[in-house]
């Protein structure tokens, strides 16, 4: 709308340049008589079209009772018009027209409203970029495993499709067959390619870069975790912000600061210096350039860039005042289980007794537990695959209560912990003892492996400490924010941790209705806490902290307790809020000052209280004055796309 209005406006003001006797006087031409009638002609024609938006814009913001940027435009072009028009037709006093001035006002003011406006488009463009994402048809595979192509609108939950390589998943699903390096960049923010094999979840959006896959979908339209998304970010580009509303209500006291000084600078010029003309122009010159226009793109240009920033980043913001106290926050309070660790047993480390190695303790067990579906025997066989050959087991069998056995290259085998070696009559060789006890003091699981009835080594299993979540204390706390950790596990287990990883405070043994009372725990002591956690069994802790983050959710975006989201597991995202957090609110409080002092200072100016020495301000100058307060605005505001929210050691 304003562009149109915009190229419209500025061809029908040229001729209303070109044949103003000002400007002719000025230019040394003359105007014909004949051509009289065409700045009052196509003045009110750009006075009506192009202010037209203003007009109207003064109806509802005089309903809400909340007269701002469009009542002050619209009562300078008024203004300027009624002069036009009482001097066109020789009203007495009246000797200058503005016809001019006025229509090269409205061309500047939808230039402006133009600028800004594209400006919110492009930096809200986050939504239409998300939707983006999701392919327009898919290949479905029906039950005798015919691939047909259809339209993802018509995906049910259920059905199977063909994710070729290079393309994207349609909808959120569980990989049945195939294997891919899959870029889930656009979802979690992180860069690299992560492996998607039988039994893994994909999302919607996400690509299969070098193989095909098919996936059994389990989400499709709304409840995927893009649609998720795509709320979220909405929600946030709509939500207010303190900062917004500060924003309001400075814009609000400057509407009546301009109105008072334009009645006070016509009263001046009219009355007191018997100057009506000088009066017209330094009143409507007053209402332009006080025209909150800097203030109303302040903070909305501010929050649009830093909510799509976030979104391109995998930070779903779904309050906007939880992202601005994060800022202020000096304590983050981490959920241990799937949030500083994996959340799933791993193989911490491998002993060997004297004549053995690790690598064949390793692969034996891995060879005996392959056929076991305890969560202990997967984390096994993932070593042992990852560790080299693992030979092949038979007669495997379980042993309740014990552990396992199998037959590996003809000797037989078994895993097992103390019970194990207690039912076979063994007991732990000297050189294992003091290695074994070192890992159960750490809180860790010690299976013994035993090989033609001699005990060969050991394997400590424990929940493995993510390999980021060290680098995410230690920047933490290079910023002076202290790092507790919330666990129910054993203080034991709890104090390895904290120590490995470096935290000032571990709170152990807590049970998971209890985590809310250690959070209000650290506020009586004072602090500003950010809570982090998965978003389920955390929900009372997220909701009573300062700041509730969840993290790991992006399969799980509807989180109504967490104020920021974040959709991959990486810890080092609580950073990266809070480097969002700092400098968006910087970027704020810039603008803020910018905005309000521009006024302040152009306001006197704009009155002509340096008249006497020679310097006054046009009306059309005043505008480009006040589209450059707005320019600077929204380029500051531009300087928030160079942030680099990636996750870095």
């Amino acid at each position: 709308m304003f562009r149109t209005r915009f190229w419209w406006s500025l061809l029908l003001s040229i001729p209303v340049v070109l044949t103003s006797h000002m400007i002719s006087g000025w230019l040394g031409y003359d105007v014909p008589d004949a051509l009289t009638w065409v700045p009052p002609a196509l003045g009110t024609v750009v006075f009506l079209y192009g202010g037209w938006p203003f007009l109207s814009g003064v109806v509802g913001e005089l309903r809400d009772r909340r007269p701002g940027m469009m009542t002050l435009v619209a009562m300078a072009i008024t203004v300027a018009f009624g002069a036009s028009l009482l001097a066109t037709f020789g009203v007495v006093g009246m000797r200058l027209d503005f016809w001019w001035e006025l229509v090269l006002l409205v061309v500047v003011m939808l230039l402006g409203h133009w600028l800004e406006m594209r400006a919110l488009g492009q930096a809200s463009g986050a939504l239409e970029a998300l939707a983006a994402l999701l392919p327009d048809r898919a290949e479905r595979v029906d039950a005798d495993g015919r691939i047909e192509e259809v339209p993802v609108a018509g995906l049910v939950a259920g059905d199977t499709v063909l994710v070729r390589s290079g393309g994207r998943v349609p909808a959120d699903g569980t990989v049945v067959q195939g294997r891919a390096d899959v870029d889930e960049s656009m979802i979690t923010g992180e860069s690299r390619a992560v492996t998607r094999a039988e039994g893994d979840r994909v999302v919607a959006g996400t690509v299969a870069t070098d193989s095909a896959v098919r996936v059994r979908l389990d989400a499709v339209g709304d409840d995927t975790t893009l649609a998720g998304i795509q709320r979220l970010v909405g929600e946030a580009q709509r939500s207010r912000s303190r900062s917004q509303a500060l924003a309001d209500r400075a814009a609000a006291l400057l509407f009546w600061f301009a109105l008072a000084a334009a009645v006070v600078t016509a009263v001046v010029w009219g009355l007191l210096l018997a100057e009506p003309g000088q009066a017209v122009e330094r009143t409507v010159t007053v209402l332009v350039i006080a025209c909150p226009h800097a203030l109303g793109l302040a903070i909305p240009l501010v929050i649009a860039i830093s909510t799509t920033l976030s979104a391109r980043h995998g930070i779903l913001v779904k309050d906007r005042l939880a992202l601005e106290r994060t800022r202020s926050v000096d304590t983050v309070l981490f959920d241990k289980t799937g949030t500083l660790t994996k959340g799933a047993p791993a193989v911490t480390d491998t002993v060997a007794t004297v004549g053995a190695t690790t690598d064949r303790v390793l692969a034996l067990a891995g060879a005996v537990e392959a056929d076991s579906e305890h969560p202990l025997a997967k984390a096994i066989v993932r070593a042992a695959r990852e560790a080299g050959p693992v030979p092949t087991a038979t007669d495997f069998r379980s042993l309740t209560g014990r552990g396992v056995r199998a037959v590996v290259d003809g000797v037989p085998v078994h895993v097992g912990g103390p019970a194990l070696l207690e039912s076979l009559g063994l007991t732990e060789p000297d050189d294992l003892t003091e290695d074994t006890r070192f890992r159960r003091d750490q809180g860790a699981t010690v299976l013994h492996v035993v090989a033609g009835g001699d005990v060969v080594g050991a394997l400590a299993l424990a929940d493995e400490i993510r390999p980021e979540s060290a680098s995410a204390v230690r920047r933490l706390r290079a910023q002076g924010v202290r790092v507790a950790m919330v666990t129910g596990d054993a203080r034991n287990v709890a104090d390895a941790v904290a120590e490995r990883l470096g935290l000032d405070e571990v709170f152990a043994q807590v049970l998971p209705d209890q985590k809310d009372a250690v959070v209000r725990d650290l506020q009586e002591r004072g602090h500003r806490v950010a809570m982090v956690g998965d978003g389920v069994n955390d929900a009372p802790a997220l909701a009573r902290a300062d700041v509730g983050i969840a993290i790991g959710a992006g399969t799980d975006v509807a989180i109504e307790s967490a104020g920021v989201v974040l959709a991959s597991d990486d810890p080092r995202g609580v950073v990266s809020v809070r480097d969002l957090s700092r400098a968006g609110y910087r970027k704020m409080i810039q603008n803020l000052v910018w905005a309000a002092g521009y006024n302040v200072a152009a306001v006197p100016l704009a009155a002509g209280v340096l008249a006497p020495v020679g310097i006054v301000l046009a009306p059309a100058v005043g505008a480009v004055l006040m589209s450059l307060s707005t320019i600077v605005v929204a380029l500051n505001a531009q300087v928030l796309r160079g942030l680099d929210l990636r996750p870095r050691d």
